[in-house]
C-alpha cells in the first residue's frame, strides 16, 4: 500500500510547526513535503534587532533541511491549487514550473504587507515583513546618517535624519525603538553638524500606542518611546507620500528620504484564487482547521479563519502566538483523518501574554496578565524570545552579550537595493534579483495593484525619494540590473541612467539601446551575448542589427557596423566633452 502524500503550502509558524509535528507522529508513514520560497523558517518577532545591527542575520532563520530532516523541501511560490485533480502548480526559484500532487493539502501561507489606497505609497515605503526588508532599511538608515554628516545644507541634513514609521502595532514599535537608539549611537561616535540629532516618528490613526494590547502594555511602551525622543502622533497618518517626503493627513508636510510601512498584514493572496467562503481574507476553516465541504484541505496561521472558542462569535487574531499553535493542531488533525494518529481535537487556546521588545534593557510586558516594565519586562521578553525559537538559542545570546558589552558595528553591505524589495508584493520574504524570474508581483499574478519599485538613485538614495520616481506595473528602476532600456524623450532634458556596470567603468549611458533579454546567472557566467525577443541577437550586440532609435535611423555609435565614436581615436569629439557639442538629451542639449 502507498504512503499517502501530505504537502504543506509555506514554512511560516504554522506551516513549519505543522511539518515539524507531521514528521513525528507519522514516524515514516506519509510523504511529507513543504513548499516554501526559501530554505529557513525566519523567527519575525526579532526582525526589527536584525534591522538595528543587533543580531546578524542568520540568527533569526532556522535551516529547514536540518530542522526538518524527513521532509521533502521544495523550493518554490505556489501559483494555482486544482481542487478537483488535486495538484498545485508552483513556479521555483529559477523560474522553472512544478507540479506536485497531494493527499492532503496544509495552506500556511502566512500573510503579506497590507497596502491602502494612499497615493505614493506604493512606489515610495518599504514594508517589513522579511529578512531582505530588514537588511534594507539597515543599510539605508546608516546609509542617510552617514550622508546627512556630510551634507553642508541643513534642510536635506534634516530630511535624512527623519525616519517615518507608520503603524504603531507590535512591529512599527519595536522598528521606531530600536531605530532611534540604533541611530542615536550612530551620530555619537559621529556627530552631525550643527548638532542635529536623528528624528523617529510613529504615526497611527489608532488612539494609542499597540492598540490592540493592553492598555497597560501601551502605556509603558509609549512612555518609553517619548522619553528616548520619538515623535509619536496618534489619530495621524499619511496623505500622500512623495519623493521629497511625506504629507501628513494633519496638513504639515514632513521632509524625509523614509517611509516604513508597518501598517499591517493582510492574508496572503493565494486563498483568495480557491473560489472557497472567506472571512475579510481569511479561508474559512471549521475548529478542527479543516475546509468545510473539502475533507483534504486545511488551512492554519494568517490565511486561515479560525472559530475562538474561547470568544464565541470571534476569530483568533493573526498572531504568531496562535499560527505556532495553530501548526500543531493543524499537524494531528491531518494525522487523525490518515488513520496514523489519534482523534481530532479542536483548536482552543487562551493568550499566555505578549512581550514588545523597546531595545536596551527596555521593554513592556504581561506574561500570563501580570504586566511588567523596566528590566524584568526585558529580562522576561527575551528569555521568551529564547524559548520560543527552534533553534539558534545560543548563537543569539551571545550576539546580546556582544552587544551589550562591544559598540556596535555600523556599516553599510549593499546586499539589498531599494527596487529588490517593493511594498506590493506576495513575496516578502524573497528580494528580488538581477536577471531573474518575475515574482508574483506582475500584471497576471496575485499580488494587487502594483509593485513599489523606486531606484537607490538620486537625492536619498532611496525608494523614499530620488528623481527616478516609479510608477504602479513598472519594470524594476531604469538603469538598475533587471531592468529595461529607460526611453527618454527629445527634448525632456532628462539623461537616462547608467547601469551598475557603466558606472563602475566611468562610461557613459548608451543611448537608446534597444530591448535585450536579461540573461540568466548561468548564461553570464558563461559569457554568452543576451538575445533579444525570439532568440535573436540583441539590437545592441555584436551580430545583432544597429539600434533602431537613433536620431535619424542611423546606427548606434560605438557599435559593431555603426559610425566610430565620438570619443575614440579617429572619431570626432565626444559631445559632452570640451571643444564638443552638448550631449544629447543632457540638460542644455
Amino acid at each position: 500500500m502507498s504512503r499517502p502524500r501530505i504537502l504543506i503550502v509555506g514554512a511560516g509558524f504554522a506551516g513549519y510547526r505543522t511539518a515539524r509535528t507531521l514528521s513525528r507522529l507519522t514516524r515514516g508513514r506519509a510523504h511529507i513535503t513543504l513548499l516554501n520560497p526559501t530554505d529557513y523558517f525566519l523567527y519575525l518577532p526579532l526582525l526589527p534587532q536584525v534591522a538595528a545591527g543587533i543580531l546578524e542575520p542568520r540568527r533569526v532563520t532556522v535551516s529547514l533541511s536540518d530542522s526538518l530532516p524527513d521532509v521533502r523541501l521544495v523550493l518554490g511560490e505556489a501559483d494555482r491549487i486544482d481542487l478537483d485533480d488535486r495538484t498545485l502548480h508552483y513556479t521555483g526559484p529559477e523560474g522553472e514550473g512544478g507540479t506536485l500532487a497531494y493527499d492532503r493539502l496544509v495552506l500556511a501561507a502566512g500573510s503579506v504587507n497590507k497596502l491602502l489606497p494612499i497615493p505614493g505609497v506604493a512606489e515610495h515605503a518599504h514594508g517589513f515583513r522579511g529578512l531582505p526588508e530588514a537588511l534594507y532599511l539597515r543599510d539605508h538608515v546608516t546609509r542617510q546618517v552617514e550622508l546627512a554628516a556630510s551634507s553642508d545644507d541643513p534642510g536635506t541634513c534634516a530630511a535624512r535624519c527623519t525616519f517615518v514609521v507608520v503603524g504603531a502595532g507590535y512591529t512599527g514599535t519595536e522598528v521606531a525603538a530600536h531605530g532611534q537608539m540604533f541611530t542615536d549611537a550612530q551620530v555619537r561616535k559621529h556627530p552631525l553638524r550643527r548638532g542635529m540629532r536623528p528624528r523617529w516618528m510613529l504615526l497611527d490613526v489608532a488612539p494609542r500606542v499597540l492598540p490592540e494590547m493592553d492598555e497597560k502594555l501601551s502605556a509603558t511602551a509609549d512612555r518609553v518611546l517619548r522619553q528616548r525622543g520619538v515623535d509619536v502622533r496618534m489619530g495621524t497618518s499619511v496623505k500622500e507620500a512623495t519623493h521629497d517626503g511625506v504629507l501628513l493627513t494633519d496638513g504639515e508636510f514632513v521632509e524625509t528620504r523614509t517611509l516604513v510601512w508597518c501598517v499591517g498584514v493582510r492574508p496572503d493572496p493565494l486563498v483568495e484564487s480557491l473560489g472557497l467562503p472567506m472571512e475579510k481574507g481569511r479561508l474559512l476553516v471549521d475548529p478542527h482547521l479543516r475546509v468545510p465541504g473539502r475533507p483534504e484541505l486545511f488551512a492554519c496561521g494568517d490565511v486561515a479563519a479560525v472559530p475562538d472558542l474561547e470568544n464565541p462569535g470571534s476569530y483568533t487574531p493573526m498572531t504568531a502566538q496562535h499560527a505556532w499553535r495553530h501548526g500543531k493542531v493543524a499537524a494531528e488533525n491531518v494525522a487523525a483523518s490518515l488513520g496514523l494518529g489519534g482523534a481530532r481535537t479542536p483548536y482552543r487556546h487562551r493568550d499566555l501574554g505578549f512581550v514588545v521588545d523597546l531595545g536596551g534593557a527596555k521593554a513592556a510586558a504581561n506574561p500570563l496578565g501580570v504586566t511588567l516594565s523596566g528590566v524584568p519586562a526585558g529580562a522576561v521578553t527575551r528569555g521568551y524570545h529564547l524559548a520560543a525559537m527552534p533553534g539558534n538559542r545560543v548563537r543569539v545570546a551571545a550576539d546580546w552579550l556582544l552587544d551589550a558589552v562591544l559598540p556596535r558595528q555600523v556599516v553599510q553591505l549593499g546586499l539589498v537595493r531599494s527596487w529588490s524589495v517593493p511594498l506590493d508584493t506576495s513575496s516578502p520574504e524573497v528580494a528580488r534579483v538581477p536577471g531573474g524570474p518575475g515574482q508574483r508581483q506582475d500584471a497576471s499574478a496575485r499580488s494587487g495593484p502594483g509593485a513599489a519599485l523606486a531606484a537607490d538613485t538620486g537625492d536619498g538614495g532611496t525608494g523614499a525619494g530620488g528623481p527616478g520616481r516609479a510608477r504602479p506595473h513598472d519594470e524594476p528602476a531604469k538603469g538598475q540590473p533587471g531592468s529595461g532600456p529607460t526611453q527618454v524623450r527629445p527634448g525632456s532634458g532628462a539623461a537616462e541612467p547608467r547601469s551598475e556596470w557603466e558606472t563602475a567603468k566611468g562610461r557613459p549611458g548608451r543611448p537608446g539601446s534597444g530591448p535585450v533579454e536579461l540573461r540568466s546567472e548561468a548564461e553570464t557566467a558563461k559569457g554568452r551575448p543576451a538575445t533579444g525577443p525570439g532568440g535573436e541577437p540583441g539590437r545592441n550586440q555584436a551580430g545583432g542589427e544597429p539600434a533602431r532609435n537613433q536620431p535619424g535611423g542611423e546606427p548606434a555609435k560605438n557599435q559593431p557596423g555603426g559610425e566610430p565614436a565620438k570619443n575614440q581615436p579617429g572619431g570626432e569629439p565626444a559631445k559632452n566633452q570640451p571643444g564638443g557639442e552638448p550631449a544629447k538629451n543632457q540638460p542644455g542639449g
